[in-house]
């Protein structure tokens, strides 16, 4: 696929799934959640890792857990307290889009608690919501996540994307993203554009038919 029918997708597309860390929000979530519980440093490298491609996704994001044990009182913290930045004019990109009749969802290899407020800010139903689920124990302790979850491994990104073809028979499905699980989405997905707006992939970078370092660009192109 070339740029140019991508950009042809883009602007007639009838479903449009973001990735959310590094791309509709400026950072990583786990990260920012690993440096409020104490544990930042270990945690990040981790996450490079898992976006360099160098790990199953499954295995970074089991070992990040394991490093924060983030408790349910803590996460509660977390969400009260840090308001996620929003990328620059993705707002904008996603009012575009909604008031075309497309629609818009988040699927992300964070966490669905995370990313429900960010979904109820952008006038995006909790449903079109696909995240990870941590689990706690009666006591409100870190006791694991949700591996059925479809963003909880490889490929997971993938399955959604056919889930929502199978479902509800998309044609022009784009996907968003900064790393290489959006970029393994596609196919299934009609089109993939990557980001580089917070962070650059080289590996994103090279293979995406269409790469923007700004959502001014895909708000142009609309």
């Amino acid at each position: 696929m070339t740029e140019s029918e991508t950009r042809v997708i883009w602007k007639s597309a009838d479903a449009v799934c973001f990735d959310v860390d590094s791309t509709v929000v400026t950072g990583e979530a786990i990260d920012e959640l690993a440096s409020f519980c104490g544990r930042g440093e270990e945690v990040a490298e981790w996450t490079r890792r898992a976006m360099r491609g160098g790990v199953s996704f499954r295995e970074a994001l089991e070992n990040r857990l394991k490093i924060i044990q983030p408790s349910s009182k803590q996460l509660e913290e977390f969400i009260k307290s840090n308001k996620l930045e929003l990328t620059p004019f993705v707002r904008n990109v996603i009012d575009c889009l909604l008031s075309h009749g497309t629609q818009v969802y988040l699927v992300s290899g964070g966490f669905q608690s995370i990313l429900e407020p960010i979904a109820k800010d952008l006038g995006i139903p909790k449903t079109n919501v696909f995240a990870n689920k941590i689990l706690f124990n009666s006591n409100g302790d870190y006791c694991g996540f949700d591996k059925e979850a479809f963003t909880s491994s490889s490929g997971g990104k993938a399955r959604v994307v056919q889930l929502l073809k199978d479902k509800y028979q998309y044609k022009r499905l784009v996907v968003i993203g900064d790393g290489v699980t959006d970029m393994e989405a596609c196919p299934p997905a009609d089109a993939f554009i990557g980001f580089g707006g917070n962070v650059v992939r080289e590996q994103v970078k090279a293979n995406a038919p269409w790469f923007v370092t700004d959502f001014k660009v895909l708000l142009d192109a609309l």
